[in-house]
């Protein structure tokens, strides 16, 4: 069985191959990047796209931690993290899944946490 971010990734590299650059690839609704307007190599993109999903991914496996209160956004491996969490543990566990992800160079936290 492939897992959604694979799907996802799947898909998103077929568009990119088959030449629909209107694709919008990177953030999570926060803007997202086109690949028109991007100095971005659509190398970087992809691998980009690919560590956003994997950590997205993993959040939202987390039985802790409620990943669909976390965006994840991604730029030439600088993952920001923005939204809430329950507790400090629960945003530095955030953090260090996000930064042992292959690929991530520096993960930026803009996580509040709300009891």
């Amino acid at each position: 069985m492939i897992n959604h971010s694979f799907k996802l990734l799947l898909i998103t590299s077929s568009l990119i191959l088959n030449g629909c650059a209107v694709a919008l690839i990177g953030g999570a609704g926060v803007g997202g990047y086109y690949l028109g307007e991007d100095e971005r190599t659509i190398g970087q993109i992809t691998n980009d796209a690919s560590i956003t999903a994997t950590i997205k991914t993993d959040l939202i496996r987390d039985d802790d931690i409620s990943g669909l209160d976390i965006d994840v956004d991604t730029y030439r491996g600088v993952v920001v993290l923005n939204g809430h969490v329950p507790s400090k543990s629960l945003a530095a566990r955030s953090i260090k899944l996000a930064s042992v992800t292959k690929g991530v160079k520096k993960v930026v936290s803009k996580l509040v946490v709300i009891p």
